[in-house]
């Protein structure tokens, strides 16, 4: 795969007016979490914009493109190019050759992709149903470890401690190691990159690994872990009731409201023992 320079512009500073009782306004700077669009082309022709924290693009776009069923292995990306460097959108620009280009022709949504909603652009129901088998991976987990994990992200979350404006996953081994941590404004792009980084190194499907994310589970984060094969969503927020009926429906453990010791076990309670 031919490879294009991707830089990497994750935050900027912003100028604010801090207001607090009891003490006077303070101008500051603070840092914030860039927001911007990645337009998407497949030989040559817009495909779709997504929004997105930019920094690990390429992990991003292969992501989108494995999540939505355009390609199943990195071998099938021939070349990733960017516009030249006069270009006024040279870094919000991906333009990716396909071994197979008649697969970009599956690929319906051409629309803005909000940073808060990874299906918001489907056109139809049918577009919105998950094509795929239940997910495997039979192996057993104690409450304590999971308790462990979002503190092991933490520290790794780098972005969030300078903006407090982006969301993580982790995806990690039932040993406890991180495997890889992506950020972004978008928790479904997010999901994106860890899936794109692992489609990389050919660790698909991502059977014997633990999804970690900082925050809610919606039909998209599930939809797409359900792709990846991962058998534990692990999160600190809340499932939706559509998240709650793909895990069940599929065969994930979802685990939700992760707070020290104390956690909800949603579906498939039997990967969680003592």
């Amino acid at each position: 795969m031919n490879r294009p320079h991707l830089a990497e512009n994750d935050q900027k500073s912003a100028r604010v007016e801090l207001i607090s009782p009891g003490i006077s306004d303070i101008q500051k700077s603070d840092m914030v979490a860039v927001e911007a669009p990645l337009e998407l082309r497949l030989h040559d022709k817009p495909a779709t914009i997504l929004m997105r924290t930019p920094g690990h693009d390429l992990d991003l776009a292969l992501g989108f493109l494995f999540h939505e069923g355009i390609i199943s292995t990195s071998d099938q990306v021939l070349g990733v190019e960017r516009p030249e460097p006069e270009h006024p959108d040279h870094d919000n620009i991906l333009n990716i050759r396909l071994a197979i280009p008649s697969r970009a022709k599956s690929l319906d949504r051409f629309f803005f992709s909000t940073s808060s909603c990874g299906a918001c652009g489907k056109k139809s129901l049918d577009a919105v149903a998950v094509q795929s088998q239940p997910v495997s991976g039979n192996f057993i987990v104690s409450p304590a470890f999971l308790s462990t994990l979002p503190g092991m992200l933490r520290p790794h979350q780098e972005l969030f401690s300078q903006t407090g404006g982006v969301h993580a996953c982790g995806l990690f081994t039932p040993g406890g190691e991180l495997v890889c941590l992506r950020e972004d404004v978008g928790r479904h792009n997010a999901l994106d990159k860890v899936a794109g980084f692992a489609l990389e190194r050919g660790l698909h499907p991502l059977s014997p690994s633990i999804l970690v994310l900082s925050g809610r589970v919606g039909y998209e984060m599930a939809q797409k872990a359900i792709v990846s094969g991962i058998p534990i969503i692990v999160a600190v927020g809340a499932p939706t009731s559509l998240a709650i009926d793909l895990c069940r429906q599929f065969n994930i453990t979802l685990v939700g409201f992760l707070r020290g010791a104390t956690m909800n076990v949603y579906t498939h309670p039997e990967r969680v023992g003592v």
